[in-house]
């Protein structure tokens, strides 16, 4: 039997995967015609995206738990700011990445440390996905921007992604 607690941290990273394409699917639309130059690699980001919501699909199935009723907020949400951060230039498109996954990375530290103890089977599914968010957040930081010009972008971004975070576990 899986616990709530279980069931909501796999069913609130699956959703929160599933923004996650949408926010590649939108900045990669606006790649394609202003920064070319940056498309093979959130093609290359948006697949592991898509790997990761296919794993934890997987695991919510297996498991017969429901997705987050809030799924759809976050496909919608996740286009909207991956667009309009997009249309801020190809360093807030990377400071958008680093923001969504410094706050995604601090959410799995938890849940891992929870998970560990708790469920072997849902640890190994959100430690799968890990090492890609790693190197999503470095590759962030490394193409992004610390300038002041930038911070507002990162704060919504973070505060965006922290609620979104929060939403989907009351759903």
């Amino acid at each position: 039997m899986i616990s709530k607690e279980v069931a909501r941290i796999v069913r609130v990273d699956h959703a929160g995967e599933f923004g996650a394409i949408s926010i590649y699917k939108a900045q990669l639309f606006v790649a394609k015609f202003l920064y070319q130059d940056i498309s093979v690699q959130l093609k290359e980001m948006l697949n592991h995206e898509i790997e990761h919501f296919k794993t934890f699909d997987c695991w919510l199935k297996e498991h017969k738990v429901r997705h987050c009723h809030a799924i759809w907020f976050w496909s919608l949400g996740g286009y909207c700011l991956g667009l309009i951060t997009a249309l801020f230039g190809r360093k807030a498109i990377w400071v958008c990445t680093e923001a969504v996954e410094s706050t995604v990375l601090h959410h799995l530290e938890w849940q891992l440390s929870y998970l560990e103890k708790n469920n072997k089977s849902a640890y190994q599914t959100v430690l799968s996905i890990q090492q890609d968010e790693i190197e999503h957040q470095n590759l962030g930081k490394v193409n992004g921007s610390s300038s002041l010009y930038y911070s507002p972008i990162r704060l919504v971004v973070k505060h965006s992604t922290k609620f979104a975070i929060w939403l989907s576990t009351k759903l």
